[in-house]
């Protein structure tokens, strides 16, 4: 696995004033509404709120995979822009890594090809002894060979996560990555994310309704009605789901304030 670069730009990922609107006439509906943050690189953070309070939304929004109606969104001191569809990819294969609740492997390749798939893909030589140096440290070197339906979905997942890992981006992205997972199997894969940031500097955003997984972040964004509400440092499980259980609270009182 690559070292920490430090060249990266202090805050990792930037948004501001992001906004999204999905359809128009009568009932438009906002996803998201003037969402503005910053996260240093290096850090891990959650991303929690109810269902329906745009954190799947602004993931895609942040990670590329969606364009705002309104804002900016910057990755590593550079803006996505209105570019091309061409031009946006190939940002998001050189800076950003995706982790997904379904893994998204592809079931026909080995797990050193699942591995290796983003550097062919960017069109980078790929690098076996650093692909299998990353299998090896997510606790995967004796199932290189193995093909996605032999391994277990805690092993698919890492798999998954050595895959996110392996272009060294700027940023990597989780949505929901122990969704599909037993206790045990969801610890092992939220210690190697944590491991990736505090070992390696790597940056991670992962969006969650677990208190339980949130604990293992450094810091917790809370988002309500497409806005953001709070955050929480050192967050422990007692004290997120304490705070989840205010956040309609903390959104009435906002809406008071600001009439």
């Amino acid at each position: 696995m690559a070292g920490y670069d430090t060249s990266r730009a202090a805050q990792a990922l930037r948004l501001v004033g992001v906004s999204k609107t999905y359809g128009s006439g009568e009932n438009p509906v906002r996803a998201l509404d003037g969402v503005s943050v910053s996260l240093a690189a290096g850090t891990f953070t959650a991303i929690m709120g109810p269902s329906g309070s745009g954190k799947s939304t602004l993931l895609q929004c942040a990670a590329g995979l969606d364009q705002p109606t309104e804002g900016r969104v910057f990755i590593d001191g550079s803006e996505l822009t209105g570019g091309s569809e061409t031009a946006l990819t190939k940002f998001r294969r050189q800076r950003v890594g995706f982790i997904f609740q379904q893994f998204n492997l592809l079931p026909a390749l080995t797990v050193m090809q699942n591995v290796a798939l983003p550097l062919r893909l960017a069109g980078k030589k790929v690098d076996r002894k650093q692909c299998r140096s990353i299998l090896e440290k997510v606790g995967l070197g004796d199932r290189t060979n193995h093909r996605p339906a032999e391994l277990s979905g805690g092993q698919q997942q890492r798999v998954a996560i050595a895959r996110a890992l392996v272009t060294n981006p700027s940023v990597i992205f989780a949505d929901e990555p122990t969704g599909a997972l037993d206790t045990r199997s969801a610890r092992s894969v939220l210690t190697l994310l944590a491991g990736a940031v505090r070992e390696f500097g790597q940056t991670v955003v992962m969006v969650t309704h677990d208190p339980v997984a949130a604990s293992y972040a450094d810091s917790v964004v809370f988002l309500a009605d497409g806005q953001m509400v709070g955050t929480l440092a050192h967050p422990t499980a007692e004290a997120v789901a304490e705070r989840m259980t205010h956040l309609g609270d903390e959104v009435s009182l906002r809406r008071v304030v600001g009439a």
